[in-house]
């Protein structure tokens, strides 16, 4: 007999081994996704997938619950699960994890959440990574490109297209850094789609820094676009070089996969959720504001998880973000605990 979820008792009985909070929560998104919306067969590796939105989303809605204990006048509602919306959750996380789409992985999907003041809970917003609209666009489009190739021209590199006409039918570019050392000022960038077999699809998008800024979002962060900031409780504003290449290189290739149809023939239930889970449920500017969230959240320095269940990847420290850096122990007292909400989880 197999004894792997089996545990020896202090009578040498044997009893069943206790699930993990992250089964827990598998196993309590699929009996709301069935009480909502029918019956639901997973893959183990959805499974795992599921898993790994309850590890994301504990640790978000952990690290959001110190940062409003830190402020004066915050929300009174606590970042906890029993203030999620689970029935809305549990259909989000099935139409993603059938997607494919794995928060643990740098750059698929951010986890935003967001107060709902009708139902006054935290409904949970999923913003989307280029590495995620690339899975995505392999998974559903109409045409896919077997390379994408995702380029930040600078003002001394040499830079050439040749776009499509009567003499010329294929699509290219030559390119051509001068010095590797000394590329000078960001003037813009391209993505080029490369069809092998097919080489008259390839197609060849050049991007201005006037196409690049007008998809910066509006509410953009310093620390990662560039800017002005506000010093830490003071009125004095100071210049953050901030990592302003890799937020073009992100709107690049944001663009390059998001640029892919999408194949009628191929669209499934599980799309069509994330479709109108993007579409219904924010206001513009509310979109604007989780984009520039989700930004803080996939570029900033992880935490460290604490589920010894989890796979997590590793991933080498980048950007950091000043806020996660503010103390908020002079709010709390000593010894209290206030975001372990683990016996109110409800699995």
């Amino acid at each position: 007999m197999s004894n792997q979820n089996l545990a020896t008792t202090s009578n040498n009985q044997v009893a069943p081994q206790q699930e993990s909070q992250s089964e827990r929560f598998t196993h309590a998104v699929m009996r709301e996704f069935t009480t909502n919306a029918g019956s639901l067969e997973v893959t183990n590796f959805q499974k795992k997938l599921i898993q790994n939105y309850f590890i994301k989303l504990d640790m978000t809605l952990k690290d959001n619950e110190i940062k409003r204990l830190s402020k004066r006048d915050s929300d009174p509602l606590e970042f906890a699960w029993k203030n999620v919306n689970m029935s809305q959750l549990a259909l989000d996380v099935v139409a993603y994890s059938s997607i494919g789409l794995d928060p643990l992985q740098d750059n698929h999907i951010n986890l935003i959440p967001y107060k709902n003041n009708k139902t006054s809970k935290f409904d949970i917003g999923f913003i989307i990574g280029y590495e995620g609209m690339k899975i995505k666009a392999i998974k559903y489009g109409f045409e896919v490109p077997d390379d994408v190739i995702v380029e930040v021209v600078y003002s001394n590199d040499k830079f050439k297209s040749y776009k499509k006409n009567k003499d010329n039918k294929i699509e290219s570019y030559d390119f051509e850094i001068v010095n590797d050392f000394d590329r000078g000022e960001i003037i813009g960038g391209f993505y080029y789609h490369v069809f092998h077999s097919n080489p008259e699809k390839n197609r060849l998008k050049v991007m201005t820094m006037k196409d690049i800024e007008k998809r910066k979002p509006k509410y953009a962060s310093a620390e990662f676009w560039g800017g002005e900031k506000k010093k830490y409780n003071s009125n004095e504003t100071e210049h953050i070089e901030g990592w302003f290449e890799e937020m073009v290189e992100k709107t690049i290739k944001r663009a390059a996969y998001n640029s892919i149809t999408i194949d009628s023939e191929k669209i499934d239930e599980h799309l069509v959720k994330m479709m109108q889970q993007e579409a219904i449920t924010l206001t513009g500017s509310d979109q604007t504001l989780l984009q520039v969230k989700s930004d803080i959240s996939n570029n900033a320095n992880k935490l460290e998880i604490g589920f010894e269940d989890a796979n997590v990847v590793e991933e080498k420290p980048r950007y950091i973000e000043p806020e996660k850096q503010a103390p908020a122990a002079s709010v709390m007292q000593p010894n209290e605990n206030p975001v372990d909400d683990t016996p109110t989880l409800g699995f």
